[in-house]
C-alpha cells in the first residue's frame, strides 16, 4: 500500500519568494489497484512522485510504502518500490542486459535470479532483439522498456510510473499500458501519473485529480461522474478547476 498524508513540498523562487509545488496532498493506493494521478503539466505530479520514491524530502507530511516511512526507512522503501519516469537516463556504453544486471546487483539480487528475471522480462516486454545492443543505439521506446526492466528487476510489490508513455509511439505506449495491467493482475500496487485524460479513463481504478499542487477530488469513474453530473473526464476536470478558482476568489 501507498499511504500519503498531508504531503507538502516548498521551493524557493529566484526572487526569494517561496511557493508550494505540492500542498497538503493526501491519497492511498491499495494492492491490486491502479490509481492515476491526473493533472496538467506543472500540477505537482512529478514532485509528488519524487517524494514517494525518496528522491526528494517533503517539508511536511508523511509517506508510508509497504509499511515503511520514506523519511525514517528510505532503504526499505526503495527495496519495495519500482520507480519509472519518462526520462530513461541509461548508460550509453552499456547494453540493456548489462544495465539491468547492474541495477539487480544494486538491489542485492543474486546473479542467478537476475538472469532468470531478465529472461522473463525480455519475453514479457519483447526485448530479445535489442537486449544485447548498447543503449545509445536504441530507440526511445526500446530505452523505455530497458528502464522498466531495470526498475522492477527486484520484483517490487509497489510500482510508480511517472508519465511513462510520454513521447512514445502508439505501439510502444500500448505495450507499456499492457505491462501496467500485468502488474495489477499480479497484485501489485500501482500509481501512474499522466496529463492525458483518455489514458486515465482507460486504466484507472481510481483517479486523483491534482491542480496547482492540491488535490481537487478523487474517486472511481462513477463517483466523479456522480459528483459533477459530467460524463467526460475533460469536463469533470474543468469542473473541479473552476470550483478551485471560485474558492480562492
Amino acid at each position: 500500500m501507498i499511504e500519503v498524508k498531508n504531503l507538502t513540498k516548498t521551493f524557493k523562487q529566484k526572487n526569494g519568494e517561496t511557493f508550494n509545488a505540492v500542498d497538503n496532498v493526501s491519497f492511498e493506493v491499495n494492492k491490486g489497484e491502479i490509481v492515476v494521478l491526473l493533472g496538467v503539466n506543472g500540477a505537482g505530479k512529478t514532485t509528488t512522485m519524487r517524494m514517494l520514491s525518496t528522491v526528494l524530502k517533503p517539508n511536511s507530511g508523511t509517506v508510508v510504502i509497504e509499511g515503511y516511512d520514506t523519511l525514517l526507512q528510505p532503504q526499505s522503501v526503495r527495496a519495495n518500490l519500482g520507480f519509472l519516469s519518462g526520462d530513461t537516463g541509461l548508460y550509453a556504453r552499456l547494453t540493456g542486459r548489462e544495465i539491468i544486471t547492474y541495477f539487480g546487483r544494486l538491489y542485492d539480487v543474486d546473479d542467478k535470479t537476475i538472469k532468470n528475471r531478465i529472461d522473463y522480462l525480455s519475453e514479457l516486454l519483447d526485448m530479445n532483439d535489442f537486449l544485447d545492443k548498447k543503449s545509445d543505439m536504441l530507440s526511445t521506446g526500446m530505452k523505455q522498456k530497458i528502464s522498466i526492466a531495470r526498475s522492477i528487476i527486484h520484483d517490487p510489490p509497489v510500482m510508480i510510473f511517472d508519465e511513462p508513455t510520454s513521447g512514445l509511439d502508439i505501439l510502444t505506449a500500448k505495450n507499456i499500458i499492457d505491462f501496467i495491467y500485468k502488474c495489477k493482475e499480479d497484485g501489485k500496487c500501482v500509481l501512474f501519473s499522466t496529463h492525458i485524460m483518455r489514458e486515465a479513463e482507460r486504466i484507472a481504478d481510481k483517479i486523483v485529480l491534482i491542480h496547482k499542487g492540491t488535490v481537487l477530488a478523487e474517486g472511481d469513474w462513477g463517483k466523479l461522474q456522480e459528483q459533477t453530473g459530467k460524463r467526460d473526464l475533460d469536463d469533470i476536470f474543468i469542473h473541479f478547476v473552476e470550483q478551485q478558482k471560485e474558492a480562492q476568489g
